[in-house]
């Protein structure tokens, strides 16, 4: 047995939860992976994967495994990259994952990594803040863009790097003629929106949770028009909307995503005011954690000026 590939298996598992898919990504068949997670249980002589009809979990021992297999693959990558430094090029991965809202800016940021370290392979992806954070603890993700203020609540484990400044637009149809530029409108009250025809995030995402509070606090109740997990679907319920039927629906954005649709004609956004809510956005790491190369690079560049003037050009309080 490859006590090294089993562990891949066994984190592809954790990462998948379903033990077709963990085969799949590991280009190997189901019962492949099977056998090679119980010859890991005989090597460890206990018990590691629930199984029932389906996946259902890890026992208690199989977590410890877990986490050794984490920080096994994490070491085999910082080693593999080390090599690749000292034969002229650095190589290697660095997984990086984002809230929702804020993955067009992370996206932006792989792309320049990408471009200064050819050799790097960032790996995208999309998370909630809560699998996010837990990620980042168990070290399945080397970095991530999200809430920073939610730090506290987790302890002194992760800490953060403060990218922007976070402010939200109303997104709406132009309904004087839907074939204009984008254009930004004049500001409008929290108080104003709370009876228009909204299509909001899920309430167990965070970015809701932000929404909600300033809806609270100008003591505002909201009943959405349509609720999805997909910040595409919030764009889309706007943009496919036909203006001036009385019905078309408007949505709630911060500026990193309001940056991705000013191609769009047709459409408005207008600043959020009273209150004017301003979320902090950071990139978090595992507080003392060794960093990989790959690492090291890109926490270099999130200190970069270039970088910097990104983060002003498609985030926040965006400039007309």
């Amino acid at each position: 047995m490859n006590l090294l590939t089993s562990m891949r298996y066994l984190v592809a598992l954790n990462e998948h939860r379903h033990f077709a898919r963990a085969a799949q990504a590991c280009h190997i068949t189901q019962p492949a992976l099977s056998n090679a997670l119980k010859a890991l249980e005989d090597e460890f002589g206990a018990v590691i994967v629930r199984r029932g009809r389906s996946f259902a979990g890890f026992t208690p021992e199989g977590g410890q495994v877990l986490a050794t297999a984490l920080a096994m693959l994490r070491a085999e990558e910082g080693l593999r990259q080390e090599l690749s430094v000292s034969a002229g090029a650095l190589r290697g991965q660095l997984r990086m994952a984002a809230v929702p809202t804020a993955m067009p800016m992370l996206t932006r940021f792989a792309a320049m990594l990408r471009q200064r370290h050819p050799g790097i392979m960032p790996v995208v992806l999309s998370m909630s803040s809560a699998e996010i954070e837990t990620g980042l603890e168990d070290l399945s993700l080397d970095l991530a863009l999200g809430y920073s203020a939610r730090l506290p609540q987790r302890g002194p484990r992760l800490q953060s790097w403060l990218q922007y400044q976070e402010h939200y637009y109303l997104l709406c149809r132009d309904t004087q003629c839907d074939s204009r530029p984008f254009a930004f409108g004049a500001d409008i009250a929290w108080s104003e929106v709370a009876a228009l025809p909204l299509c909001l995030l899920t309430p167990d995402m965070h970015n809701r949770k932000v929404i909600d509070e300033a809806f609270a606090a100008v003591q505002s109740e909201v009943q959405p028009a349509m609720e999805t997990n997909s910040v595409l679907s919030l764009v889309m319920a706007v943009a496919e909307s036909i203006p001036g039927d009385g019905v078309a629906m408007v949505t709630v954005l911060p500026g990193a995503m309001v940056a991705t649709v000013r191609h769009m004609p047709g459409l408005i956004a207008r600043p959020l005011r009273s209150p004017e809510l301003v979320t902090p956005i950071g990139f978090m790491t595992q507080q003392g954690m060794a960093p990989t190369r790959a690492l090291l690079a890109a926490l270099e560049l999130q200190d970069d000026d270039e970088w910097r003037v990104q983060c002003l050009r498609h985030a926040g309080a965006l400039k007309e």
